[in-house]
């Protein structure tokens, strides 16, 4: 049938079955992640949506403690997640936190996406990992309008403020261990959070599927220009108009300098042995009242720390050091 054709026609019909063939492949793969991402969509919206059953603990001095902490049960899934008028929106957010947190007992992936919108720096942050006696999550949202830090000695670089009011954003999250769901959240936040009492993962256990809604195409856009830039290929992101969507598995971003092999392996071995310790004295229980009565009895080492859950010593004194630079 192409016995009437020169060697260039030829060539050119080639070239665009294999262009047709690659074309057909890339929609694939992309419908391939799309249904995955769609059907964490679909999640979000079946179990997201009850997750904000806010419950006490059935523990009187817990409460007062988690409500101070910045936090608030959901006796639902059974986690802690961070209020919107939590105090820790006073601290902003610099590198700093990051590397502070592993000598606190928080082995925990960091994956900043930094861009620039309506003249303001952005910064919106995934973590993921175990914080001391949970397993957890965060995304922050956090803007800056002022020139960076230099103070000689500790710091060199942007200091961001909490998102305000009027920059919150609409987000959702589901966080998996090995595959399973652990949790889900979903709200217009500057912090979106949830964390799981005495749950030991390690950070590579564990990914995050989010999806962010922004303000914009023009935000949207830098946005997506700050995730190709931190290592996320094109086909990882999902984008519907001003919605998009990625699952932050393996860091792609330069983790704080704190975080070693050899540290992380001791961290987390206290991490593991205090999470195993409170499993087995509340394995007996069915409902978290009496998991807490059982470790306030057997363990007041744990429980002590529970009732000291989210006071996060390293971000006073980092806050201390730089305050009076912020201005």
């Amino acid at each position: 049938m192409f016995s009437g054709l020169n060697t260039g026609n030829m060539l050119l019909i080639v070239l665009v079955l294999i262009l047709i063939l690659a074309g057909v492949y890339v929609l694939i793969i992309y419908s391939r992640f799309n249904k995955s991402i769609s059907s964490s969509m679909k999640v979000s919206k079946i179990k997201v949506d009850g997750n904000e059953a806010k419950g006490v603990t059935g523990n009187t001095e817990l409460d007062k403690a988690i409500e101070t902490a910045g936090y608030s049960y959901d006796q639902k899934q059974d986690i802690f997640y961070s209020n919107i008028d939590a105090w820790q929106r006073n601290m902003g957010y610099c590198r700093l936190y990051d590397e502070a947190a592993a000598p606190f007992g928080m082995i925990v992936d960091c994956e900043p996406i930094y861009f620039e919108y309506e003249e303001k720096k952005w910064l919106i942050e995934f973590w993921k990992g175990q914080y001391d006696l949970t397993t957890g999550c965060e995304i922050g949202v956090y803007t800056s309008a002022g020139p960076d830090l230099n103070i000689k000695g500790l710091f060199n670089g942007t200091f961001y403020n909490c998102a305000s009011d009027e920059e919150l954003l609409q987000m959702s999250l589901i966080l998996k261990k090995n595959g399973k769901i652990l949790f889900t959240r979903k709200g217009k936040h500057w912090w979106l959070t949830g964390f799981k009492l005495g749950e030991f993962s390690e950070p590579s256990q564990l990914t995050i599927e989010l999806i962010i809604t922004l303000k914009d195409d023009k935000m949207r856009n830098a946005f997506l220009k700050g995730v190709k830039k931190a290592g996320y290929l094109k086909d990882e992101v999902i984008v519907k108009g001003n919605i998009v969507g990625l699952k932050f598995n393996k860091p792609r971003t330069p983790q704080p300098i704190s975080r070693t092999t050899k540290t992380d392996w001791i961290i987390q071995r206290k991490n593991k042995l205090l999470c195993d310790n409170y499993q087995d004295i509340t394995k007996s229980y069915d409902n978290f009242p009496d998991k807490i009565k059982a470790i306030q009895e057997k363990a007041p080492d744990i429980y002590n720390k529970i009732i000291k859950i989210g006071n996060n010593e390293h971000l006073y004194r980092i806050h201390e050091k730089i305050k009076d630079y912020l201005t």
